[in-house]
């Protein structure tokens, strides 16, 4: 297959592409395109044949729920039960935005797209050419992140090229993303408001606006056999080539940890590369090292995050040590995924 690529910029001189990217999805078709989290995968949310094209291409397990995103509120009835106050208070405050939902689905809503449930993860992005490509393709884009399944979210076009180039019909090039970790989803079917996966949105930020919000068990732990309600809760995700280790602990210790085991490891012919963040940076002593930026900046490490992964993939770096990151505010959703990248592998000092 020949992937067609285009570069976007405005939404006005852009609106040929954006056409022509619909017409694609509305004859069956996969499409690539920014969001203002990564990069999504998109397809036909109410054609089964298109959420199978998703996983196929991705080669990502078919009981993985899929997004469905739409670029409207007034198209969300036709794919829900029922839209619970809870629901509209939390689309007033986050849409468009990093946010997803899940509700109760409709009949129009595939299996397939859902990953087997009767429930639908929705979200209204806030990227204007995500919106645009939304509404010219039909107004419902069932789109995981735009990377074979298990590797780190691609941020920027050349890393969807790297996954999908001929897999897929279409890539949308916006340059990169703005915030770099994927949205923020939270179930709105259980008996109180739970937040799947944490991301932009923090929690805090969910009960100024609905009070207590319970966290699933599973979002800082080893995944369970249970089937998965949204994605990234079952499988190992964001994961580089390379053997990543998360070190947790005092600076000091943690840094010493780091050296002494890059030297063993790099005097033995590896590869060894460090995510270290601003204030540690100049005390690593690998060939390697790539700062996420400050810890009193967690929006920076965020969008960096998935950036450095798919960098140290390109330099074929075979060992990674990470630090760790504070669990409050948007620290919570960094640990996630890195956590999920190492398959849960910390080294406590």
């Amino acid at each position: 297959m020949d992937t067609i690529i285009r570069e976007i910029s405005d939404t006005i001189e852009d609106a040929e592409t954006f056409l022509t990217a619909g017409e694609i999805i509305k004859n069956g078709g996969l499409v690539a395109f920014p969001t203002e989290t990564v990069y999504g995968l998109g397809g036909d949310a109410l054609n089964p044949a298109s959420s199978q094209k998703i996983y196929a291409a991705k080669g990502r397990p078919s009981d993985n729920p899929l997004i469905v995103h739409i670029a409207c509120m007034e198209d969300l009835p036709a794919i829900v039960k029922e839209i619970p106050d809870t629901a509209r208070k939390l689309a007033d405050a986050f849409w468009p935005g990093p946010l997803t939902m899940i509700f109760e689905k409709s009949d129009l809503v595939p299996k397939e797209t859902t990953g087997g449930l009767e429930t639908v993860a929705v979200r209204m992005p806030s990227d204007p050419a995500a919106l645009a490509f939304i509404k010219e393709a039909g107004g419902y884009v069932a789109a995981p992140s735009a990377n074979l399944s298990g590797k780190p979210s691609p941020t920027s076009a050349k890393y969807v090229e790297q996954d999908m180039l001929g897999r897929i019909d279409m890539i949308l090039d916006g340059g990169d993303v703005e915030i770099g970790l994927e949205s923020t989803i939270v179930d709105l079917t259980s008996e109180n408001p739970m937040i799947l996966r944490p991301g932009y949105v923090t929690k805090e930020m969910l009960e100024a606006e609905l009070g207590l919000i319970d966290l699933d068990k599973t979002m800082m732990n080893k995944d369970t056999g249970a089937a998965p309600k949204a994605p990234g809760m079952k499988y190992r995700h964001y994961a580089p080539k390379g053997d990543l280790s998360i070190v947790e602990g005092e600076d000091e210790k943690v840094v010493s940890y780091i050296n002494v085991q890059t030297a063993l490891l790099e005097a033995e012919g590896a590869k060894v590369g460090i995510i270290a963040t601003d204030e540690n940076q100049e005390k690593y002593c690998a060939k390697i090292i790539m700062s996420a930026g400050s810890k009193t900046r967690e929006e920076m490490i965020a969008h960096e995050l998935y950036r450095i992964l798919r960098e140290f993939d390109d330099l074929d770096v075979t060992y990674i040590y990470a630090e760790s990151f504070d669990t409050s505010g948007m620290g919570q959703a960094i640990m996630n995924r890195l956590l999920k990248a190492a398959g849960h592998k910390v080294v406590h000092v």
